[in-house]
């Protein structure tokens, strides 16, 4: 069997869009297409005996076992594929379950989707099933062991940690969109001006002096201190010589602790000997020079939070250990401990396993233990000097227990450091009496504290400790979001979603959006290219001065990840027609209509899907949609319009000249076309029908007013600037240009009847053929092109995608030669600048030149100082 390719998809797609997070492999199973499983001996047994957790696979059967009832009944490689990779997934700590495994169209050639909850992982996994399949089949032995092992670490390298985890899930709960801004634990919470961001559990409203002074922990100390908070004596040490008269002044037992550090790394506890504070000094200064040292203070480790400067909860922290019985080694007691089904590998579960370590080493030797002593029966051996659940350490809530001074000391430290998420490390005998009273101690204040222990306590109530940091960030009732208008389809997406933009900027809104041409924060051009895909809408939604998006979302980003966003205010759909077939697996147009359909399934329930009444295929999108919807339609009496309206719904029009809004059945009359510059008086219908979904899209969003509306399509002049590539008209002294980038059979059909109805003669095109399409459409191409222009010159794209330059000439003179005009004249000249100076060398008086152009940049830069040439000359 063969990979072909595998894709992350990580937004609203087209196999699904409440499980966003998909891997989807293309995958020929070669001659496994004669083989399902029942015709492969003992295949069936082999792969059960291996994996027996596929019985709890139900599959279309419904129940469990039903997918070994497929496997043995047979079913074909892809299927099996895709539920190996989901049950290994399982095994590794990633419990997921949806997939779909479909036909490419090609013998022999499937779609295998399944989902994920960490990429990388799913990426692994769907290898790893492709490797073990082949292997059972060919009766191999397979180490599924070293796969479920791999697919741990993987999870372990790029997850969130538990803390960061809790905060992004309580998030997604109140439907605050997250984006993970890093690999490490860097998240934006909400989009564009909304959003707040984490890292770990700091805040983007942490205090960073107080950030500064917790990781100073002689600072936070001495502060504590002045204020009269109970806090163990001690000094700052840099040397030997030093640390000798800390120990006289402190006295035995002591701790020594880098100043900087953080988990316990470095800290050595309850010291004793001079020998045991040598070595102690050494390892502090392994992370930091300066090393404080302080008494000793006996009692129970734990561990109070306190977020936006109120008590939360409190745990009782105790380092990972052993209990002797008197007859085994400590290495058997730390191996039968492991075997704990609670303790997982890494944050899997709620706790971790133990691992020898040099910490481990250092505090055996000095009890003069090796891994092979047997302690006494109920001897307590502790094996890590803190009591981190990430070493095996474990935690009991103990909220409940904490006396009201204790909390009243937690929320004015909080305070006096200046951290509003904050995390207090007590040593004392127990919390239920006060610190003034049992003697305890505070020993560090914590920025970033972790919160495994508390949403995952070993014993006791798991407390919710993410929730009081959302409530924090965002009070209640908002979602950290800004307003969303998604725009797909075939042709004129580009201009609906630059005439959008400019009605939301009119409106005034500071509006980020994505076209082909680039991406654009407040007008400003950001980034270049074709930036209709999930990472250039990301670009926008993650701006911290956006307050309004308009994204122009293309079929190859949603084929390729899937959408940026969960859910935006209003999808537009402008038409689907015959273009990019035969690519991504798209072959059909009803396919094309299912990929365009994404966005309306992603629009809240309360917004509006803005669909093409006078599209079969798009009007049909409507079906079993969530949101409401609403239609536009170059004819009023477009019987879908009539209808639509008279149950109370709000369409657009094109009707006695103008542009109107239908509510119910009331007409608000916006503008007369005449009055809107890119319809060119009119003459523009596709421009009509262009602006038709954007001014009900701006009118149903509601804090946009009509007046604006008509103020913004006055100012919307068809340019370089404003639409470049998109009816640009240059008038020279002689001549005529026009550059337009329509580049399928359907957008050349618009834009020839645009061109019918100017001025100018002879009409020259200068065209081209895309090479990713199909021979059917690069003759249609042609075809058209002999119906529209007195003279052609054929051109080659700056991208050839898959063909040569003359297999695509030919197909065009193919089209060409369909119309049956052998008098008509062609040129072939594939270079675009020595094409477009051919032209306008030999353009005769009253000529329009019509150039299709491929990079809309380089020709609008040729025409546009050819045009300043001229207009030098004439001065």
């Amino acid at each position: 069997m063969k990979i072909i390719e595998i894709k992350t998809l990580r937004g609203p797609n087209y196999w699904s869009i409440r499980r966003p997070k998909l891997i989807q492999m293309k995958l020929d199973i070669q001659e496994y297409e004669q083989k399902p499983s029942n015709l492969i001996p003992g295949f069936a047994e082999r792969l059960e005996n291996l994996l027996p957790g596929l019985y709890e696979h139900r599959c279309s059967v419904g129940e469990p076992g039903g997918f070994l009832q497929r496997l043995k009944e047979g079913t074909w490689m892809g299927h099996i594929i895709e539920h190996v990779a989901l049950e290994i997934q399982t095994l590794a700590g990633m419990d997921t379950g949806f997939g779909r495994t479909r036909g490419t169209g090609k013998t022999g050639e499937y779609h295998v989707v399944f989902s994920y909850v960490e990429a990388d992982a799913g990426v692994y996994a769907a290898k790893a099933s492709v490797a073990l399949v082949t292997a059972l089949a060919e009766d191999r032995p397979y180490n599924l062991e070293a796969d479920v092992q791999e697919l741990r670490v993987i999870r372990e390298d790029t997850r969130l940690g538990p803390s960061t985890g809790s905060i992004v899930e309580e998030a997604v709960k109140r439907g605050i969109p997250y984006i993970r801004l890093n690999k490490h634990s860097l998240v934006q919470l909400g989009y564009g001006i909304n959003q707040q961001r984490v890292r770990a559990t700091i805040a983007g409203t942490t205090s960073s002096i107080a950030v500064d002074i917790a990781g100073d922990k002689e600072e936070t100390k001495n502060l504590l201190g002045a204020a009269q908070i109970p806090v163990p004596y001690g000094t700052i040490v840099y040397n030997p010589e030093e640390l000798r008269g800390a120990v006289e002044s402190v006295g035995y037992p002591v701790v020594l602790k880098p100043v900087d550090g953080n988990h316990g790394k470095g800290a050595t506890t309850n010291i004793t000997t001079w020998e045991q504070a040598l070595k102690a000094l050494e390892a502090a200064q392994q992370y930091s020079r300066a090393v404080i040292c302080e008494r000793f203070i006996t009692g129970f480790d734990f561990r109070l939070l306190v977020i936006n400067y109120k008590f939360i909860c409190a745990a009782l922290r105790t380092p990972a250990s052993v209990t002797g019985d008197g007859e085994h080694t400590i290495q058997w007691l730390v191996d039968k401990t492991n075997q704990d089904p609670d303790r997982g590998y890494g944050h899997e579960k709620v706790l971790t396993q133990i691992k020898i370590d040099l910490f481990t080493q250092k505090m055996l030797d000095e009890k003069g233990y090796t891994l092979e002593t047997v302690p006494a029966a109920g001897e307590l051996v502790l094996l890590k000097p803190t009591a981190n659940l990430s070493t095996g350490g474990t935690s009991t809530d103990v909220t409940d227990e904490v006396h009201p001074v204790n909390i009243f000391l937690a929320e004015r430290i909080a305070r006096i450091i200046g951290l509003d998420i904050c995390g207090i490390d007590i040593m004392a005998p127990d919390l239920r009496t006060s610190l003034f009273e049992n003697g305890g101690a505070v020993l560090e204040v914590n920025a970033a504290p972790g919160f495994r222990m508390h949403i995952q306590p070993s014993h006791g109530l798991p407390r919710n400790v993410a929730e009081p940091v959302i409530d924090m960030l965002f009070p209640r009732g908002t979602t950290g979001r800004i307003p969303i208008i998604a725009i797909t389809g075939t042709n004129g997406k580009t201009t609906t979603t630059r005439l959008t933009a400019h009605i939301c900027k009119t409106a005034g809104y500071k509006v980020g959006f994505t076209t082909s041409d680039g991406v654009y924060i407040q007008h400003q051009m950001m980034m270049k290219g074709d930036c209709t895909g999930p990472a250039s809408a990301n670009f926008v939604l993650e701006d911290p001065t956006v307050d309004f998006a308009v994204l122009e979302c293309a079929r190859g980003g949603i084929l390729r990840a899937g959408l940026a966003f969960d859910r935006c205010d209003i999808a537009i759909i402008t038409n689907v027609t015959a273009d990019h077939l035969g690519l991504g697996g798209i072959d059909t147009l009803e396919q094309m209509a299912k990929v365009k359909g994404v966005l309306a399934e992603t629009v809240i329930p309360h917004g509006f899907a803005i669909l093409n009444a006078d599209d079969d295929l798009v009007y049909d999108i409507r079906k079993g949609l969530d949101c409401k919807v609403a239609l536009f339609s170059m004819d009023e009496h477009n019987p879908r319009i009539k209808k639509h309206c008279e149950g109370g719904g709000f369409a657009a029009v094109y009707e006695n000249g103008y542009i109107s809004i239908l509510k119910g059945t009331w007409k608000i009359r916006v503008e007369k076309v005449t009055g809107v510059p890119i319809t060119y008086g009119g003459k523009a219908l596709h421009n009509i029908a262009n602006t038709l979904p954007s001014v009900l899209a701006s009118y149903l969003f509601r804090n946009i007013k009509i007046e604006d509306i008509r103020s913004a399509l006055h100012t919307f002049v068809p340019s370089p600037s404003q639409t470049p590539g998109r009816l640009n008209l240059f008038q020279f002294k002689k001549f005529q240009v026009l550059v337009d980038f329509a580049h399928n059979p359907a957008g050349l059909t618009l834009l020839g009847n645009f061109i019918q109805k100017l001025d100018g003669h002879p009409k020259v095109g200068i065209i081209s053929g895309t090479g990713d399409r199909r021979d059917e459409d690069i003759r249609e191409l042609g075809r058209l092109a002999a119906g529209y222009f007195d003279e052609i010159i054929i051109r080659q794209d700056k991208h050839l995608r898959g063909r040569t330059a003359e297999e695509i000439v030919n197909l065009l003179l193919e089209g060409i030669a369909q119309q049956n005009n052998p008098s008509l004249p062609v040129t072939v000249m594939l270079n675009e600048r020595e094409a477009i100076m051919h032209a306008f060398n030999s353009a005769k008086p009253g000529s329009l030149l019509t150039i299709l152009c491929d990079v809309v940049s380089e020709a609008l830069q040729l025409i546009s100082k050819l045009k300043e040439e001229e207009e030098k000359e004439e001065s």
